[in-house]
């Protein structure tokens, strides 16, 4: 059989809890990818120019940060997580239902903003409550989880698509126009042909504007995220955490103290539950002030510092290589056609959604580590490839599957990995899904200002320099790796040879109260 029957066995105990976060992922999904195509149609409605709706995105990519920053701190109970959960998946559907009434391109931000902040606590929330629930199996059930992430950014701009206008507002210069229709192009994959450009600059065009029907997209995007927190209440119920609404189904939370105890073939000691939180996953902040963490090695720090760097890189170039691409591929030397270029985004997602799939079964044969190796040494071949050929159009599509291919299951595979060095003790999770989301936001801008700047073969070039950081701090971490395993055997041994004297001790003390009995029997 493929997959082992213990696996199985823990996905069914857990059935209810893993689909309900696969779900939550999917809706993330299509949120963080929904917003991109509409805004050109949300510059319209609020009456905005190109630089104060970019800035609204940025505002929603900021607090999606904060929110996966601070996300652990729901982690201390089941019904504080799932009640986050629910909370922010309602206020997603809530968010878009009202960001077709939202004419003001300030009142747009704010809604951005919420709804990132929802979207940041889903993410870190739902990653957590997998690697608590499988822990050393998990990393399986996060290939799965991030798969869910790319099938919803996949599906997300066929949902916008019939709904967007294909003129602009008829309000902004040739200049703008221009760069507006090259935001168009990249962020819905869709592009506008070239005479519509050259039509929409000509006078009698000037006061026209198409009537926008982009409500209705968001209108179904709220509902399609409705049955998300539906789902996340109906879990609640069963694990009896509403009050006033008793069920008579076994609590899940049963099931899932079952499959820790046949995984780690122990039952754990009320102590050892009691360290496990204080030190285990919290939110960022938390984990640096956790009192715990004193007298930790250097190692320790080290892997969560090193681990965080390394998504912080190839999380970046996720984000700069899906907004930049189409970019590159309209600009010399290979100066696609603008609807052929278009399909470069698409051909990138579809392979970040199929890397995730296929490493469901890797995940599960290979460690996390030899993926890691291999999936980082070919991005940077990749991306070097691209450099080497590139004026050639047909690489630039192959380059780009590749490059998606390779760069998608890094994220869950560095999840696993780091929790279990630090036997899911430390703050990897919290970590990582930050140092992930300020890589992603961080390295579009850094990479957008030095394509402005130098030209759009820079664009290749920051992809091979940040791709060739990122191995080489994955290299750090498997050093310090090593020196913490050499701290815990180190450890290991110490406290065997601590407990050796006290055998002895206890010995000797048996034999000595052995003999005085034996003493007084002879003597009566």
């Amino acid at each position: 059989m493929f997959v082992d029957e213990r696996i199985v066995t823990l996905f069914k105990r857990n059935a209810h809890h893993t689909l309900t976060y696969w779900s939550v992922f999917f809706s993330f999904g299509l949120c963080i990818a929904f917003l991109g195509p509409t805004i050109l149609d949300l510059q319209c409605q609020t009456k905005s120019t190109l630089s104060q709706i970019t800035w609204v995105f940025f505002a929603q990519q900021f607090c999606l940060l904060i929110g996966s920053s601070i996300g652990g701190i729901f982690k201390r109970t089941l019904f504080s997580a799932l009640a986050a959960l629910f909370v922010s998946a309602l206020t997603i559907s809530v968010i878009f239902a009202i960001i077709p009434l939202c004419n003001n391109v300030l009142v747009l931000a704010v809604a951005m903003a919420v709804s990132g902040f929802a979207m940041g606590i889903i993410d870190t929330i739902a990653n957590i409550q997998l690697v608590s629930i499988y822990q050393r199996d998990s990393a399986v059930f996060l290939q799965a989880l991030h798969f869910f992430i790319g099938f919803g950014a996949l599906v997300s701009p066929l949902i916008a698509d019939p709904f967007l206008s294909e003129m602009g507002c008829g309000n902004h210069t040739e200049n703008g126009t221009e760069i507006m229709h090259h935001f168009r192009n990249l962020l819905r994959n869709s592009p506008i042909a070239e005479h519509n450009i050259t039509q929409s600059n000509l006078p009698h065009h000037e006061g026209e504007k198409e009537e926008s029907n982009v409500h209705y997209a968001f209108w179904i995007m709220a509902l399609l995220n409705l049955p998300v927190p539906i789902a996340v209440l109906f879990l609640m119920y069963r694990e009896q955490l509403i009050p006033y609404c008793p069920s008579g189904t076994p609590r899940l939370l049963d099931k899932d103290e079952l499959a820790m105890e046949n995984q780690q073939g122990a039952e754990v000691s009320d102590a050892e539950q009691e360290e496990h939180e204080a030190g285990g996953h919290r939110n960022i902040f938390s984990c640096c002030q956790n009192d715990n963490l004193r007298g930790l090695p250097v190692s320790f720090f080290m892997i969560h510092i090193l681990g965080g760097m390394v998504l912080f890189m190839t999380d970046g170039i996720v984000g700069a290589y899906a907004g930049f691409v189409y970019t590159y591929g309209v600009s010399p030397p290979i100066s696609l056609p603008n609807k052929t270029a278009g399909y470069l985004a698409s051909i990138f997602w579809a392979a970040i959604t199929a890397g995730r799939l296929l490493s469901i079964p890797l995940s599960y044969r290979f460690k996390p580590v030899k993926l890691l190796m291999f999936n980082l040494a070919a991005a940077i071949v990749t991306v070097l490839m691209l450099l080497i050929f590139y004026t050639s159009s047909t690489f630039l599509f192959a380059g780009t599957f590749l490059c998606g291919l390779f760069l998608s299951s890094i994220f869950p595979c560095m999840l696993a990995y780091t929790e279990d060095i630090l036997d899911y003790q430390g703050c990897a999770t919290s970590v990582l899904v930050t140092s992930a989301g300020m890589g992603e936001m961080v390295m579009q801008v850094l990479v957008g200002s030095i394509i402005q700047a130098q030209g759009s073969y820079s664009f290749l070039l920051c992809g091979m320099i940040i791709a060739c950081l990122g191995f080489i701090l994955f290299i750090g971490l498997l050093l310090f790796h090593r020196m913490h395993r050499n701290y815990l055997t180190g450890t290991t041994k110490k406290s065997a040879m601590v407990e050796e004297p006290a055998k002895e001790e206890n010995g000797c003390a048996k034999t000595e109260e052995k003999e005085e009995t034996e003493s007084s029997r002879e003597g009566q």
